[in-house]
């Protein structure tokens, strides 16, 4: 899951792939903005055929926690 994350945010940002962690932080450390961040996660919905919330999207602050996140759609 992370290796998908890892190749959908460089699509948005320019940051060598091998820097993204699970406690990357998206805003802070990688420098996405909140539009780049909302069509991140509609690439993700797309990849990975989920649907994400709206109201948990906001929780999201690092690659750690939307792999959680979308740990629990797909189960």
């Amino acid at each position: 899951m992370l290796e998908k994350i890892k190749e959908i945010i460089v699509n948005y940002v320019e940051v060598n792939p091998d820097e993204i962690t699970a406690e990357s932080r998206f805003i802070e450390d990688l420098g996405l903005n909140s539009y780049d961040f909302m069509c991140m996660l509609g690439d993700l919905e797309t990849e990975l055929d989920i649907a994400v919330e709206e109201a948990e999207v906001v929780k999201l602050q690092t690659v750690g926690d939307a792999i959680a996140y979308i740990e629990t759609l797909k189960s």
